[in-house]
């Protein structure tokens, strides 16, 4: 497991990364490129919300804050963002502010016959 705890040790790529999860809070991004192990903006990647019209939903607590703890998904999103080093992010899943799940493309396993 990395060895990042809070906030103030992360890169300024990766801070914005998740300052994006926190202003997103539901939603996804898309095609998200990964380079030496950075997020890249640039390109930027697609951000998708999901907007409910039924509810008021309130930002993250940390999102205004200059430095806090790093919940367990991220500091598992860091540890991604290393052994990816270089390729793309297809899809973040954002619920509340934090990264739940993503989807990545993999190398194909060898198929046994």
């Amino acid at each position: 497991m990395h060895s990042t705890q809070r906030f103030s040790q992360l890169s300024p790529p990766r801070q914005a990364l998740v300052r994006l999860f926190q202003s997103i809070n539901f939603g996804r991004v898309e095609d998200l490129e990964i380079r030496r192990g950075e997020p890249v903006f640039s390109p930027p990647p697609l951000v998708l919300l999901d907007l409910k019209l039924d509810a008021v939903e309130e930002p993250r607590h940390e999102h205004g804050l200059r430095d806090f703890d790093l919940c367990e998904e991220i500091r598992r999103l860091v540890s991604r963002l290393d052994e990816i080093e270089n390729g793309c992010i297809q899809r973040v899943e954002v619920r509340a502010g934090i990264p739940r799940r993503l989807i990545v493309e993999a190398q194909a396993l060898e198929v046994r016959q």
